[in-house]
């Protein structure tokens, strides 16, 4: 092979290299300004959206969250994001939201959700309320929802706060707490595992985490509680069959 031929293969290459840095030279001036950069590069096919990521979403539908967004292949990357995320907090699943661009054409949308901490029965069957008592967009006979049922006063949210913090801290003992129903003003029986506990509707994390040191105790006597009380102040009273 002459050396004229071996020259000009490598004079491409560093022709190509040259421009490829030009390239990025001239995105990185347009990005280093802010009043009109991005203006210039939305009018580019290169930064049309292609694809968009969404991350966070378990009990969100996608597709929800992209009728939303109202972004096809002829928006660009550079359009401005806050309309995007306003859009989205607007759905009552989506505690929080962030959009990023990802350049060239891609968008990654991360959301927080409103978790269900509780199952109440409303017309129509289960429904899910999150730690507010706000009823949440979602089924439970289409997306599973793995959380107690409560049959106290719908207008109480002190025991929504209580799962809320106990999904959040103890999420153990959520797991095992199957229901929890209203048995008289300010009272309530929390069914955890196979054993009910009677507590004031007050009732925190703390006062409940009274039950294992007695539990333990009657373990080692062989005894089993068909009953604990917690209404009493500074006392854990258990009830033997």
């Amino acid at each position: 092979m002459s050396e004229e031929a071996e020259k000009a293969p490598r004079g491409e290459f560093f022709a190509t290299r040259w421009r490829l840095v030009l390239a990025g030279i001239v995105v990185l001036l347009l990005l280093g300004s802010p009043f009109w950069g991005p203006s210039v590069l939305r009018r580019l096919a290169f930064f049309r959206v292609r694809r968009v990521e969404i991350l966070g979403a378990r009990y969100t539908a996608p597709n929800e969250l992209l009728d939303r967004l109202k972004v096809d292949t002829m928006r660009s990357v550079w359009d401005p994001l806050p309309p995007l995320e306003a859009r989205l907090r607007s759905h009552p699943q989506v505690e929080s939201v962030s959009v990023v661009r990802r350049l060239p054409g891609t968008l990654v949308v991360t959301i927080a959700e409103r978790h269900p901490v509780a199952l109440v029965n409303a017309p129509g069957g289960l429904r899910a309320v999150d730690e507010r008592g706000v009823r949440l967009p979602l089924d439970p006979s289409r997306t599973p929802v793995d959380a107690p049922i409560v049959t106290a006063a719908p207008r109480d949210t002190t025991v929504y706060h209580l799962l809320g913090a106990m999904q959040r801290e103890a999420p153990a003992l959520y797991a095992k707490l199957s229901s929890i129903r209203a048995t008289g003003p300010g009272e309530i029986v929390l069914q955890i595992a196979d054993l009910p506990v009677r507590a004031l509707t007050s009732v925190t994390l703390a006062r409940l985490s009274d039950i294992d040191p007695v539990e333990r105790d009657l373990a080692r006597r062989q005894l089993r509680p068909a009953e604990i009380d917690l209404r009493y102040r500074d006392q854990v009273i258990a009830r033997l069959p």
